[in-house]
C-alpha cells in the first residue's frame, strides 16, 4: 500500500475512488463491443420483467444475472488490458489468461439465458 502512495496511484478521498470507478465503467461501455449487446439484453430483460409483472424472487434472479454478466465483462476487459500491457507478442500464458476471462463471460451469459428461460419461458409460450 505504501508503494501506491509513493507513486500517487491511491486516492486520498472516497469521491476520487468513485470518480475513477465510474470512468472505468464508462470506458467498458464505450470501448467493448460486447458490452453494447449485454446492455441491450439487460434492457430487454428489464422491460420483460415489468411487462410480465414477475414476482420479487424472479426479479432478483434477473437482476443477479444482469449484474453477473456486466461484472464479468468488465473484469474480462481488465484482464485483456493487463495482458496487453505486459506483452503485445503472443505468449501461451497470455492467451490462456484471455481465454479464461472470456470463458467467465460466456459462463455468466449462459447463466443469464437459463434464468431468462426459467423466468420468462412459460410467459412467452
Amino acid at each position: 500500500m505504501i508503494a501506491y502512495r509513493m507513486v500517487g496511484m491511491k486516492h486520498k478521498t472516497f469521491a476520487g475512488s468513485l470518480k475513477d470507478a465510474f470512468k472505468g465503467i464508462f470506458f467498458v461501455i464505450r470501448h467493448e463491443r460486447n458490452m453494447s449487446f449485454h446492455i441491450l439484453a439487460a434492457a430487454l430483460a428489464l422491460a420483460a420483467s415489468f411487462y410480465y409483472k414477475i414476482n420479487r424472487m424472479e426479479f432478483l434472479f434477473v437482476i443477479t444475472a444482469i449484474f453477473l454478466v456486466m461484472i464479468t465483462e468488465t473484469l474480462n476487459t481488465a484482464v485483456e488490458t493487463l495482458v496487453d500491457l505486459y506483452t503485445r507478442e503472443y505468449h501461451p500464458l497470455a492467451g490462456i489468461a484471455k481465454k479464461v476471462a472470456a470463458g467467465a463471460v460466456l459462463g455468466a451469459a449462459l447463466f443469464a439465458v437459463v434464468i431468462a428461460c426459467l423466468v420468462f419461458g412459460d410467459k412467452l409460450w
